[in-house]
């Protein structure tokens, strides 16, 4: 095959790819039935109606912020509290927090060196920036899909100032560690004399598993970073939370990073609102992420799948994956097709391809959700299914 060959094949492949996204999300958007309806995917219309609860929340009357004062100075006493720590700081992106906070931590304990997973947020999304922009030097504790282990830390074979969990692991399935196995492994950083950061971008939906509060899992760490749009529905940004000296110096950091916005009230706002409203329904969907993975295998088996897999097999948060033994733009087909035919959505995200003939996806269950009984799953899995096989078979 000619490389001018090769290239118009991997163009018609993206324009098909792009094609099926627009369907995905014009069927979405249509769709009477879905597991989850995510924020930014909607019109800018319903967006800016998040906004008209705030007044319920916050006084609206007040002086708006100006670079990160009322509003966002409320917020960050907010999550700080939350997260039983002495302060917190706002972020625009989370990217920038955490590079932030391991700068910050590189320099008190003299060492640059950040142990992480392979599989982390930084490494696997953030286009190499705690090396490339703040002169940290990331080591990879284990490349295996599930957080790392005590002894994985105490072996590790080099020396580092901090070791950086993500909870839950995204890119793993979104899975966390017992929670026996996570006081282990901080216990083993801190025998290697290395402060803990939580890379909790999806902390809020992790006391269902561990049955432990917000604070108690927080407190394990030296510092935390959270999201304020992932599950809290907000427009974006994030807070840093830790000990107060900490924090002072990873704002002078937020301001040389180009941190310091000049106003940042809707993101502020929108966080607030998801704190009161949306923080509190996070158990409830993960417990009913659990009957949706559950509605999933039964389906797939009645259906006659040679193989299927949700993983993890009861789902640690509200998020799991789901694999199947074909192309995914076979599967990504089926799923549209599904939607547009039905009215419903099964599979709202797009799949990806793991190896030759397999592909996964991720399931997100939030309040839409709780209307679906086991049932309707498993209804739903035979629609996509009998697609999927004529996709397949085409």
């Amino acid at each position: 095959m000619s490389s001018d060959t090769a290239k118009q094949q991997d163009v018609q492949a993206d324009e098909r790819r792009g094609g099926l996204r627009e369907r995905r999300l014009a069927a979405h958007a249509r769709a009477e039935r879905v597991l989850a309806r995510l924020g930014f995917h909607g019109t800018l219309r319903e967006r800016l109606a998040l906004l008209s609860q705030a007044g319920e929340i916050y006084d609206l009357d007040e002086r708006s912020d100006l670079y990160g004062d009322g509003v966002v100075e409320a917020l960050e006493e907010k999550v700080a509290g939350l997260l039983g720590m002495e302060a917190a700081a706002f972020f625009p992106t989370g990217t920038m927090a955490q590079q932030v906070a391991l700068r910050c931590w590189a320099g008190r304990t003299g060492s640059p060196v950040v142990a992480l997973h392979a599989l982390s947020h930084p490494e696997v999304h953030e286009r190499h920036a705690f090396s490339q922009v703040s002169g940290l030097r990331p080591v990879r504790v284990t490349s295996e899909p599930r957080l790392p282990t005590a002894a994985e830390v105490h072996d590790l074979e080099e020396p580092f100032g901090a070791l950086m969990l993500e909870l839950p692991l995204r890119d793993a399935g979104f899975v966390l560690p017992s929670w026996e196995e996570l006081t282990e492994v901080v216990a083993a950083a801190r025998e290697r004399e290395a402060v803990v950061h939580l890379d909790g971008a999806r902390l809020w939906e992790c006391t269902e598993h561990f049955g432990r509060p917000l604070e108690e899992i927080a407190g394990l760490a030296d510092s935390v970073y959270v999201s304020l749009y992932k599950s809290l529905g907000g427009y974006g940004g994030a807070v840093l939370a830790g000990p107060r000296v900490l924090v002072e110096e990873a704002k002078v950091w937020r301001h040389r990073y180009g941190g310091l916005v000049f106003q940042q009230f809707p993101a502020a706002l929108s966080a607030l609102v998801g704190l009161e409203r949306e923080l509190p329904r996070l158990p409830a969907y993960v417990r009913h992420a659990r009957v949706v993975a559950a509605a999933l295998r039964e389906g797939f088996a009645a259906a006659g799948l040679p193989w299927a897999r949700v993983h993890p097999e009861v789902p640690h948060t509200h998020d799991f994956q789901v694999w199947l033994p074909y192309d995914a733009e076979v599967l990504g087909e089926a799923a549209v097709r599904t939607a547009e035919e039905t009215g419903t959505v099964l599979f709202g995200q797009a799949w990806d391809p793991a190896g030759p003939g397999l592909s996964f996806t991720e399931v997100m269950v939030r309040a839409e959700a709780l209307q679906w009984t086991a049932e309707d799953v498993r209804a739903a899995v035979g629609e996509f299914v009998a697609r999927l096989t004529e996709q397949a078979a085409g």
